[in-house]
């Protein structure tokens, strides 16, 4: 895709229809869905074992500074065609577009890691080995792949997604107290570093690294036009609501189970975050649900990631990097698709700690916030108009990230040294 002339003698209004929509609808929702991934939805469920409802107040105060950082991406691949390392690559030359698909690398590495392990987890759950559900999930992942299909791909992630919806239903079952949810909301304390530990990993939780990536080389992938961004605004608008939804269904059901029989315990296994849930479900309406949930959020946001990494190293490398392509012609992508996805089962089949690994990772992507959102609004910054971040919106966007930023790094730095 030709990167599109937007000057401001030749502005693209964006429009909006419903038909329009539902073809351009994806990209937002499917990197929201991955956005809820196995490790978010664990260090929800830690959150709500060990703190209560004291962490449910931050799930809905991300949800504005998730919509900004994804809609800068929506803008920077609609307005220019180009993904994100190749805009940095351009406009700050190759030392700085490596650093950041370095970024990307590390930030994937940990999130297939503990994507896998959610997999094995649940597997384990239902008496399945882990060598063999590995073995079943990298084999329907690279056949996925290999439809070379990107919309195949899209309605796939989504489909799969979807499961992640019966952690409301899961909330919903555990009736929480209001009041034990209101005396949570107005008790914070700022001063635990151990608070501050899961603080910092909520926001890694919620935006990610891979997320900027992903959506953006998503939109070029899919061909969409300055013309579509008013419509991808509104499907990342949605997905934004939705992903912090599911996230607070989890802190909330794990809260309320975990509260009325004893609570602040630590999780320690996915056999336990799934025994949190059992005492209004049962033991097998427990599992099952809690297994659909979290193997959906799981496969959504492994093929969120490889894809993500396999493209930005394409990008990085100057060759192709489209599931547009044959095998032959973009082996570079394929190949990093398929090595992402069997070196991590190989590494999660020798056996981690789940709970300890995915907290861990979200706390990684809070410290990565300086670099991942620098780069963003310094690239959304230099946009030619009118798609320029410019006027009270950049001052907002700016603040919320700063803060986001830095409160992050210092909650993370703080837990960890604490």
């Amino acid at each position: 895709m030709e990167a599109q002339s937007m000057t401001a003698g030749s502005a693209v209004v964006p429009t909006f229809g419903w038909r329009r929509f539902l073809l351009v609808a994806g990209p937002g929702l499917v990197v929201m869905l991955a956005d809820t991934d196995a490790g978010s939805i664990i260090t929800a469920a830690q959150s709500g074992a060990q703190w209560g409802y004291r962490l449910l107040a931050l799930q809905f105060l991300l949800v504005p500074i998730l919509y900004i950082v994804q809609e800068l991406t929506v803008r920077l691949g609609a307005a220019t065609g180009k993904g994100h390392a190749r805009l940095i690559l351009e406009r700050y030359g190759r030392f700085w577009a490596w650093f950041s698909t370095g970024t990307l690398i590390v930030s994937c590495i940990g999130a297939l890691l503990s994507e896998f392990s959610g997999i094995a987890g649940v597997g384990a759950l239902m008496g399945v080995p882990a060598p063999v559900s590995l073995t079943l999930v990298v084999s329907v992942l690279l056949a996925i792949a290999f439809t070379r299909s990107y919309r195949s791909v899209e309605r796939i992630a989504l489909f799969v997604g979807a499961f992640e919806l019966v952690f409301l239903v899961v909330a919903w079952l555990a009736h929480p107290s209001l009041s034990e949810v209101g005396a949570g909301l107005v008790s914070v304390p700022l001063g635990d570093p151990k608070y501050l530990y899961l603080a910092s990993a909520n926001i890694g939780a919620v935006i990610m690294p891979w997320m900027v990536f992903f959506q953006q080389s998503s939109i070029v992938e899919k061909k969409l036009k300055a013309t579509d961004i008013r419509a991808e605004r509104i499907d990342t608008a949605i997905g934004a609501v939705v992903t912090q939804i599911i996230m607070a269904a989890v802190l909330i059901a794990t809260a309320a189970t975990l509260g009325k029989s004893g609570g602040g315990q630590a999780l320690d296994t996915v056999q336990e975050i799934s025994a949190a849930i059992t005492p209004f479900l049962g033991r097998i309406g427990g599992n099952l649900l809690f297994g659909l949930g979290i193997c959906g959020a799981a496969l959504v946001a492994t093929i969120v990631v490889t894809l993500a990494a396999a493209r930005t190293l394409g990008e990085a490398l100057g060759v192709n990097h489209s599931l547009d392509h044959e095998v032959s012609e973009a082996p570079w992508f394929y190949g990093a698709y398929a090595v992402a996805l069997i070196a991590g089962a190989l590494v999660v089949a020798s056996g981690v700690n789940l709970v300890a690994l995915s907290v861990g990772v979200q706390v990684m992507n809070a410290l990565l916030l300086p670099i991942v959102l620098g780069f963003l609004f310094l690239l959304a910054r230099g946009l030619p108009q009118p798609w320029r971040l410019q006027g009270w919106y950049a001052w907002v966007s700016g603040g919320l990230i700063a803060v986001t930023t830095i409160f992050g790094v210092y909650s993370g730095l703080t837990g960890l040294w604490g």
